[in-house]
């Protein structure tokens, strides 16, 4: 069985409706196994049976549903965007002509209440007033007849059975202004999701498009997607780098802004690894491609929000629900307006005035707001359904080295003994460390360096695994290494107190005889403290550090930022924690960075990676990226989380108490059918305008 994964465009979803209509017509073809339909991005992605089923047969089946499914090779691609500029022409040709007819319209109706114009409506015969009606009726008319044919009752059913009614009892006036603000509320429902799209379309379109790279010791610029894995790109000021890899020649000051939302600029020189989509600013690089076009850190983020729809929060998942009930209920209400009034007009209102779709994009714009907002600066929320668990989060669990800490030991003292230089103890340990690959060498060769002092090549080296190094320097026998190396004699009360607040002790013997100890430890985070206090600001209950390193360096650790702390931990004993706090009924956010954090960001609530450039385990299992190492963004992400449901809530209480008020005056009689059409296009543009608050957040 050939089973195949493809993403198909789809063109002319305006709201939540429309997507779950593309997503049943897809769904309802033999071999297709299943279908998500992203607002946002604009595109189906498609499980399905290749010996059953193919691309062309599904994009039939979406524009069977009443939407464009433009095709993938360039010349059909090109053909489709006529197709859509002839299609985008005819409705700026009906808007044109809605808006002349809507216009005349209200004067005329204007006139009739001041009784100024009644002898004008009576002398247009009906067939022209329907002919009026009909110019801006049919399109929206034609989609309603397709959904019926498919058993859907949408939005614009209720409606349309509005307009006849009011055909039927001779108002065509009535009929055509409410097919005028019919038009008009799919117009802002389309700019709605315009909006809503733009942080998105932004961002894909800071993607590079091509490349200069390197073909037969000659340059050439080609189109991204013809560059390949282990091609040569050259990148010249003020170009963006357009593939993942490592420098190989030159150097420059790279941008990274567009991927990390970080202003100041990074030196870029040979070996060190560059992502797509950052500038060269002042130099020039030869990059070696190791990841292009999607599979680069810039690909995976578009990728990430294009798909951030799939996670839809549990508050959206309402929404959809209460509008798969809210048509039926909106024509029972009709159906008692009419037998107990027997009120055409007021029937028709009823149907009229009814905001399905604005309960539907209650929730989706805000969050894709939030989310295409995020972003640019640095954060990636996977999906809805994270944020509203960040707004719920009690219980904040957190990494130690490389998350908390910046994962590189720094040497904080120098305790000589027997009357010993303490910068001589430091030289000779340099001197003896110089070869040594392991982190706390590079810590003592970089505390050498800061102090102005020369590390002297060793004349022999020699690594002593689980014990330290032993090498001769300046014909002199240096070990440098743990506490064995003292052979039994007593740790002075200095270094001790240094054991006690938890520091890693080098100590480091000369001749056979202990001459010093150097103190070690992860350097904390800058930003980290004022993080941790912005968390507690926002209601988190409790914070815990979670570690493998022992008891004492923990608690010492603990202790500095004011927080819990668990110790001698396995990535399996993470995940216990995780797993217990959930138990417990707490939302449980875990923040880490590393491949052996990977099972605890997967079972938390929310598991936050930091540093979408870091491990790609990480990144994959965790449900928000940090795309630069800095804390701050962790309160950020709850502070975003906690404005969007704000936002999310305000929408969803003003739709139902603004629908309940609509339906109530309407089915009373107090709301013509007039007022209702226009009634009912106000929703959306609260729900655009509240919704966009987000897109300012700072």
């Amino acid at each position: 069985m050939s089973q195949t994964r493809s993403e198909v465009a789809v063109l002319g979803m305006d709201c939540a409706e429309c997507t779950l209509h593309v997503r049943q017509a897809i769904a309802a073809l033999p071999g297709v196994r299943g279908v998500e339909v992203f607002l946002a991005a604009e595109k189906a992605v498609v499980d399905y049976n290749a010996a059953q089923v193919d691309l062309p047969a599904i994009r039939k089946a979406v524009q069977a549903a009443g939407y464009q499914a433009p095709v993938g090779s360039e010349e059909e691609s090109a053909a489709g965007s006529l197709a859509q500029m002839g299609s985008s022409f005819g409705r700026a040709v009906l808007w044109v002509l809605g808006l002349v007819f809507g216009a005349v319209l209200l004067v005329v109706v204007a006139g009739e209440w001041l009784g100024l114009f009644e002898a004008v409506t009576t002398r247009i015969p009906w067939p022209i007033g329907w002919l009026i009606v009909l110019v801006g009726w049919v399109p929206v008319l034609r989609n309603v007849i397709t959904a019926a044919l498919r058993r859907q009752v949408i939005a614009h059913t209720l409606m349309s059975v509005g307009v006849l009614a009011a055909l039927a009892v001779g108002e065509w006036t009535t009929a055509a202004i409410v097919v005028f603000f019919m038009r008009v509320g799919d117009s802002v429902e389309h700019f709605t999701a315009e909006r809503a799209r733009r942080a998105v379309k932004d961002l894909t379109a800071l993607a590079p498009k091509q490349a200069r790279v390197l073909r037969q010791g000659a340059e050439a610029m080609v189109e991204i997607d013809q560059v390949v894995v282990g091609d040569v790109v050259v990148v010249r000021p003020g170009e963006q780098i357009p593939v993942d890899g490592e420098v190989v020649d030159g150097s420059a000051t790279v941008d990274q802004a567009t991927l990390t939302g970080e202003p100041l600029p990074v030196e870029a020189g040979p070996g060190m690894r560059v992502l797509a989509a950052t500038l060269v600013r002042l130099g020039s690089l030869r990059v070696r491609a190791e990841q292009v076009g999607r599979d680069t850190t810039f690909g995976r983020v578009i990728r990430m929000v294009e798909e951030a729809e799939r996670h839809r929060a549990d508050v959206q998942r309402l929404a959809d629900r209460f509008s798969a009930y809210f048509l039926p209920f909106v024509g029972l209400i009709a159906l008692l307006t009419f037998v107990l009034r027997r009120d055409p007009l007021a029937t028709a209102a009823v149907l009229v005035v009814a905001c399905s779709c604005a309960i539907a994009l209650a929730t989706p714009i805000a969050v894709l707001a939030s989310i295409g907002a995020g972003a640019k600066r640095g954060l990636l929320v996977k999906g809805g359904k994270y944020l509203e668990l960040l707004d719920r989060a009690d219980v904040v669990l957190i990494d130690k080295t490389g998350t908390l800490t910046l994962g590189q030991p720094q040497i904080t003292d120098v305790v000589p003994f027997n009357g010993v230089a303490a910068d001589e103890v430091l030289a000779l340990a340099a001197g003896a460390e110089r070869y040594s690959e392991h982190p706390l060498a590079e810590a003592v060769r970089r505390a050498s360096q800061a102090h102005g002092l020369e590390a002297v090549a060793p004349s022999r080296f020699e690594a002593l695994p689980g014990f330290g190094v032993r090498a001769q320097v300046n014909g002199r026998q240096v070990i440098v290494g743990s506490k064995r190396i003292l052979d039994g004699a007593t740790l002075p009360a200095q270094a001790q107190a240094l054991e006690a607040d938890g520091k890693t002790l080098l100590y480091v013997a000369v001749d056979g005889q202990p001459q010093g100890v150097l103190a070690a430890t992860d350097t904390i985070r800058p930003e980290v403290p004022a993080a941790l206090a912005a968390l507690r600001g926002l209601g988190v209950e409790r914070i815990e550090l979670l570690t493998g390193d022992n008891s004492r360096t923990a608690a010492a650790l603990a202790e500095q930022l004011g927080v819990a702390y668990q110790a001698e931990l396995l990535p399996a004993d993470k995940l216990e924690v995780v797993r217990r706090y959930q138990g417990q009924g707490k939302t449980v956010v875990m923040v880490g960075d590393g491949v052996n954090d990977a099972p605890a960001l997967a079972q938390a609530d929310v598991g936050i990676a930091m540093g979408a450039a870091g491990s790609d385990i990480a990144v994959e299992a965790s449900h928000v990226v940090l795309l630069r190492d800095d804390w701050a963004l962790a309160p950020e992400a709850l502070r975003i989380a906690r404005r969007t449901m704000r936002v999310v809530r305000t929408n969803i209480g003003y739709t139902l108490v603004y629908n309940l008020i609509g339906l109530t005056a309407a089915a009373l009689g107090w709301l013509s059918p007039v007022f209702a059409a226009v009634a009912q296009s106000i929703p959306d543009l609260v729900i655009l305008a509240n919704s966009s608050r987000l897109l300012r957040q700072k």
